[in-house]
């Protein structure tokens, strides 16, 4: 925000606040502000105490009679209406591709859209290649997953810079109700290469008729696309009924919790593959700690080689990452190293013979060309549905998040809604065609903006590197040792774990989101990464509730020669009215907080039930002492009040920041007032807005004589308090008193 906008923002809200008061200040405080000279304040106060009160009284406005048949008969009428300037912007508008391209500026675009396009391409090879084992699939899926994504969102999204493709975390999800199925289904999860299920249960016997057309290879993806449909299904459902408010429920501390969660599950999956171990994969609720003991049980069954390749490729990856992250400034393109380790990895497994000699686990025959499409396993559906809620949930959050953050940044907008069929539509063509699911992903994001991205177009040249490696170069790969995409995967969770360095800042900034970050992320982590999510949601919105529930309470005092009114425990030399108690509750009042709103409101004030009880047992103690009759109490009672009055004759409720209230809580402030009533001290109501104002009339608050309880401002309810004191014969003291705190 330019200084300018800050100063304007500044300005209007002063106005606001003083207009606000101003208006339902009597005419003496108008005139004290504007000559600001406390001493004609007093003049004026002493010289208008008899002067009789004036009230601010607003007209609302008349509601108009809205009949919901009408309304919906409308909606409907326009909605099927049907000419060509609608259709042309209905087909503009789910192709965005269609408004931006005529327009497309080749000189000014077209350089770096090229560059930045076949440098994620470039980086999308290795990655896809290794996130596919991360999925539980053959590393050609990983590919076609990429390809498919990169052209669909060129046509559908209305982000210029993010990179839709594989990521880490859905590919971990997908993973483990893929190995899921697979186990239910009977085949060897021990061994990724198996045509022959293993008939050993009943689930094995209601298989029997895919197994012998399905291979383990073959059932894998088709559990993977089944489970990408779903989710793109899911996707694009939210996008028509335009529920993205889902999103909100996931926090930017709860997110990130939960990737560097899920970067540990991540992690340890991928550890057999450094190792050279050929393990079951653990999934379910300690998934994680259940690995890490099979690891270091078979540890002595580690292969050499593979643990000597991996420490290669981690001693060349990780300190050039390390260059390309400091230097990103400097460097006109990241330096290619993830594809520069795979070709000297390949060729060296290849001339060297590594898995005939080592028996190292190789990445095996990688196909060219694509296969047929095959709709999904609609007999897979009730077993995955639940699970693709989770993943397109997570899909489109980021995805979302992402578009809206790189397009603030770079000066445009793009369209929630949109982005949701965009993502959507992502997943279900490429669910047809052999893929999993995609959503963007940050790091290669960095890349593509940073490499000179300008428009969707640099998507096309990704598929084109991408397309050129299906066709030829693909089964170049076959030698490539699995430990080397193993450390790809790994180094790239470099972004995730770096969350650790942010916490000492995180804490500072906030500490219940910190706590948030490490409930969801501990959760994902060693509980499951689904469940970490639901535990991460619901933690969060109790922290809301929590808030809520034990908000903050103060009294205010004046500030001097201004109309403002802040907490007498935060500022210094503030001024009160002597008689005058104004109290101010920061949050909803509701059945969760109305017992700390009374609690808050004694204890600031003077509790009127400890009040009553101490003046009936003094009027008994009286009574006994002097012979009275039981049905004198009450007069005597009475008489104490009239003749010993309480200091304090007023309360002040600010209900400035009370956004709305519910029966708990309108029927709270009537026995408030009630109690204050009784020890005769007035409740008066200041700054409602207009849905607690309909609330209080709802709930029969106040009669309709009784109106005057409610005020604007907190200066009309201080006038009106000393009025009432004036009109009954009580002294009050003119002018204001510095607060004791």
């Amino acid at each position: 925000m330019s200084s300018e906008s800050e100063e304007l923002h500044d300005h209007s809200r002063k106005d606001s606040i003083d207009g606000n008061d101003h208006r339902s200040s009597p005419p003496r405080i108008q005139l004290e502000l504007e000559k600001g000279s406390r001493t004609e304040f007093k003049q004026l106060e002493a010289s208008d105490q008899c002067r009789p009160f004036s009230r601010i009284h607003m007209e609302p406005q008349e509601k108009t009679n809205t009949n919901f048949k009408q309304i919906v008969t409308k909606k409907l009428q326009k909605s099927c209406q049907c000419s060509p300037t609608k259709v042309k912007n209905m087909i503009f508008g789910f192709l965005p591709v269609l408004r931006w391209l005529p327009k497309y500026d080749l000189k000014k675009n077209i350089l770096g859209d090229v560059m930045s396009g076949m440098i994620v391409g470039i980086l999308l090879v290795p990655q896809s290649i290794a996130y596919s084992l991360l999925a539980g699939q053959q590393p050609i899926y990983g590919l076609y997953t990429s390809f498919f994504a990169s052209l669909i969102y060129f046509l559908l999204g209305t982000s210029r810079h993010i990179s839709v493709g594989i990521f880490g975390v859905l590919c971990l999800m997908i993973g483990e109700v893929v190995e899921r199925e697979l186990h239910k289904a009977g085949y060897d999860s021990a061994h990724v290469p198996s045509s022959i299920a293993v008939a050993s249960n009943a689930s094995t016997l209601l298989n029997q008729t895919s197994a012998r057309e399905c291979d383990r290879s073959c059932y894998a993806i088709r559990v993977g696309s089944t489970v990408t449909f779903m989710a793109g299904v899911y996707q694009v459902a939210m996008g028509f009924f335009q529920v993205g408010f889902v999103s909100v429920y996931l926090s930017d501390a709860l997110l990130s919790g939960f990737v560097t969660g899920a970067s540990f599950t991540i992690l340890t999956s991928q550890a057999k593959y450094l190792l050279g171990l050929s393990l079951p994969r653990s999934s379910g609720v300690g998934s994680l700690i259940t690995t890490w003991i099979h690891i270091f049980k078979n540890i002595h069954k580690a292969n050499l080689c593979d643990l000597v390749t991996s420490l290669l490729c981690l001693l060349v990856l990780l300190p050039t990452k390390e260059i390309n992250e400091r230097f990103k400034s400097k460097l006109k393109a990241p330096i290619p190293t993830e594809l520069i380790v795979v070709v000297a990895a390949t060729l060296a497994s290849h001339f060297g013979k590594l898995n005939e000699k080592y028996n190292t686990s190789i990445a095996g025959h990688i196909p060219t060309g694509f296969m047929p499409p095959e709709a999904p396993d609609w007999n897979l559906v009730p077993s995955v549905a639940v699970d693709a809620i989770a993943i397109s949930i997570i899909g489109f959050a980021i995805t979302v998040s992402l578009s809206e953050m790189f397009a603030k940044k770079h000066g445009y907008t793009v369209k929630a809604n949109q982005e949701m069929y965009a993502i959507g539509f992502c997943n279900i063509i490429p669910s047809f065609f052999h893929c999993f699911t995609t959503s963007a992903a940050l790091a290669k994001t960095l890349v593509k903006e940073s490499t000179g991205c300008q428009t969707q177009l640099s998507g096309v040249m990704t598929a084109l590197v991408l397309l050129l490696v299906l066709l030829v170069i693909a089964p170049l790969f076959y030698s490539l040792q699995k430990s080397v995409l193993g450390v790809i995967t790994i180094v790239n969770l470099q972004g995730a774990l770096r969350k650790f360095k942010d916490l000492p800042h995180m804490w500072k900034v906030s500490r219940m989101d910190t706590v948030i970050w490490f409930v969801t992320m501990l959760s994902s982590a060693l509980i499951s990464t689904e469940i970490g999510l639901l535990i991460g949601v619901c933690f969060s919105m109790f922290c809301v509730i929590l808030r809520t529930q034990k908000p903050k309470a103060s009294l205010l005092g004046l500030v001097e020669e201004s109309n403002i009114f802040e907490s007498i425990s935060v500022y210094k030399n503030l001024q009160t009215k002597p008689g005058i108690k104004i109290f101010r509750f920061i949050a909803p009042l509701y059945y969760i907080n109305k017992e700390c709103f009374k609690s808050a409101l004694y204890k600031k004030t003077l509790n009127p039930v400890l009040v009553m009880a101490a003046q009936k047992k003094e009027a008994k103690r009286k009574m006994k002492k002097e012979g009275l009759t039981l049905s004198g109490i009450q007069d005597e009672v009475s008489v104490q009040l009239s003749h010993n009055p309480l200091e304090l004759h007023t309360i002040v409720i600010d209900c400035s920041a009370i956004q709305f209230l519910d029966t708990a809580g309108i029927h709270t402030l009537k026995e408030v007032r009630r109690d204050y009533e009784a020890i005769g001290i007035q409740v008066l109501l200041a700054q409602c807005n207009s849905s607690v104002r309909d609330s209080l009339a709802c709930g029969g608050y106040c009669m309709k004589e009784e109106e005057n309880l409610l005020f604007y401002s907190i200066y009309e309810a201080m006038a009106f308090a000393e009025d009432s004191q004036n009109q009954k014969g009580i002294c009050i003291p003119n002018g204001l008193s510095l607060s004791s705190d």
